[in-house]
This record gives structure tokens, C-alpha cells and sequence, in this order.
């Protein structure tokens, strides 16, 4: 597979623009537990955190960020996992919030791992998408990543996109833009909905559940709590002599090669669709209608 446009241009153009960028691979530069510290083991570079009957566990970034890319190396949690969730997602705060989730729904064994993607914007979800992969996600790390600018939010598996959302202002679609995200990661009980609708409930026989953690990386911008959202949105938009690498004119859209693998992705891969799901949504929603997300 070739290397991808976000790889080479956060590694040639990032080192050259520096200035409010991070980028790591240790954890604890990068994040602190959010909460059960006492569910969080640490093996030399691995992260583990554990799901059992009494608690889940979860982290957060220390800081929060407006455009770049985020990314974490996962090694699901292996055999029943039905009725876990582990999620990776960049949020911002508040009743009108934006968020980019990855929820990854565990299953019994021998039944494939699904993936959730979610997008918010001012408060309103709704756009659910569900696919399998082509691995197994419990026998090996692989990476997970959300790279956002203001064109675009990507949704990465090992550099693959499986998904896009486009930034349709000028037919009428809000775009999140304005507000800086944490990144956080978690692992719940969600057996009332998680496998099969809810029909197979987590066992807890087979307890803790554990996700394994490595490769964290944030090359973004970061956004000071000190500074105002509007401060922040400029801070970290290119301007004059200052340019970001995520505001290329290649990272506006996805390259042929790309827009190709997302294809691939749909066509085999893609299990549901709220764009296509009459029942929830009569009328299809503008963002479907353009077929740009």
C-alpha cells in the first residue's frame, strides 16, 4: 500500500512547522487517567487498561487541540469480549460540543469486532456508522487515527480512511471548526446496546477485559485554556508566512489513492449506515443527499 499523504506530509512538513505542535510516543507527556487509576497497568511502553465488574477505566490529553492528526496503536481486548466497548475519540465540552468517535464493540468469540464512528457537531450526533475490519484487532496493535483540518475529518485504520466527513458549509452544513478537542480513550460495560443490540450481554466469567495501549502520537495544534475559542481557530490556521502542515492543498480532499481504499472500505466492509437508514431518518439528511461524508 503506499504511504499515505498524512504520513509523508506530518513527517516532512511537521518537523518544519513547529510552533504550537506536539507530537509523542509516551504516554504520560501526552495524557493523565481520567478515572480507576487503579485499572490502568503500565509494561515498559504498554498501557493496559482493564475492564472488570466493578469498573472501567479512562484517559485523557492533558491539552487540547484544533486540527492535525491524532493517533493510538490498540490491541483490542481478546476471546468474549461481547458487551465491552473501547473507545478513542477527540471531543470539546459542553451542551453544543463536537466530537469524532471510534467505539470499538466487542463481540463472542469467534464473531468479528465491530467499529462505531460518530460525528458531532454543536451537540448533535446521530451519524453512526458501523464496519468490520480486515484483521482480527485482538491478535495485534494497529493504528487508529482522526486527522482533522478545516476542509475535512478523516477516520484511519492503519493509514486506511474508512471514513469522511466533508466540510459542506456552503450548502447550509455546520462544520466543526470552532472549538479545540481533548482526546480521550476508554473501557466500559455497555452490554444494554454494544453486541447485537443488547441481546448478548457481557460474561463476567471471563473478566477484566483488557485493551492494550502503545504508539501514542498528537500532531496538532495545541490550544492554550487561557486563549478564546476565536484566538485559538486563528492561532492554529494558516496565515501568511505561517503555514501548517495539515492545511496543504493536498490534505484538503483525499488523493485518488485514497478516495479508492475508502471505496474498498464501503464496499466490503460497511455493515450499516445512517445515511441509508430510512426508519431513523425519513428524510435523508442534507450531508447524505451530497454523498460527502
Amino acid at each position: 500500500m503506499a504511504v499515505s499523504a498524512f504520513k509523508m506530509l506530518g513527517f516532512f512538513i511537521g518537523f518544519f512547522l513547529m510552533g504550537g505542535l506536539v507530537s509523542s510516543a509516551k504516554f504520560d507527556e501526552l495524557f493523565q487517567p481520567s478515572w480507576a487509576q487503579d485499572h490502568f497497568a503500565y509494561e515498559g511502553e504498554l498501557l493496559r487498561l482493564k475492564l472488570d465488574s466493578y469498573s472501567g477505566a479512562g484517559f485523557q490529553s492533558k491539552s487540547k487541540y484544533m486540527f492535525g492528526k491524532v493517533t493510538v496503536q490498540i490491541k483490542l481486548v481478546e476471546g468474549d469480549s461481547a458487551g465491552t466497548v473501547t473507545a478513542f475519540y477527540m471531543s470539546s465540552e459542553g451542551t453544543n460540543h463536537n466530537e469524532f468517535d471510534f467505539e470499538f464493540l466487542g463481540n463472542t468469540t469467534g464473531e468479528p469486532y465491530l467499529v462505531q464512528t460518530n460525528v458531532y457537531v454543536n451537540g448533535v450526533g446521530n451519524r453512526e456508522q458501523r464496519l468490520s475490519l480486515w484483521f482480527d484487532p485482538t491478535k495485534d496493535f494497529h493504528s487508529y487515527s482522526i486527522f482533522w483540518n478545516q476542509r475535512q475529518v478523516v477516520f484511519l485504520v492503519d493509514d486506511t480512511p474508512i471514513r469522511l466527513h466533508t466540510n459542506m458549509e456552503n450548502k447550509g452544513i455546520p462544520f466543526p471548526r470552532d472549538q479545540a478537542m481533548g482526546v480521550y480513550s476508554s473501557i466500559w460495560n455497555a452490554d444494554d446496546w454494544a453486541t447485537q443490540g443488547g441481546r448478548v450481554k457481557t460474561d463476567w466469567s471471563h473478566a477484566p477485559f483488557v485493551a492494550s495501549y502503545k504508539g501514542f502520537e498528537i500532531n496538532a495544534c495545541e490550544c492554550p485554556a487561557s486563549i478564546t475559542a476565536d484566538d485559538n481557530a486563528k492561532k492554529c490556521s494558516s496565515s501568511g508566512e505561517k503555514r501548517y502542515w495539515w492545511d496543504e492543498p493536498t490534505l484538503s480532499e483525499l488523493n485518488v489513492h485514497q478516495s479508492h481504499e475508502l471505496k474498498w472500505v464501503k464496499a466490503n466492509h460497511m455493515i450499516y449506515d445512517y445515511c441509508s437508514d430510512t426508519a431513523r431518518f425519513p428524510a435523508t439528511p442534507l450531508e447524505c443527499v451530497h454523498h460527502r461524508h
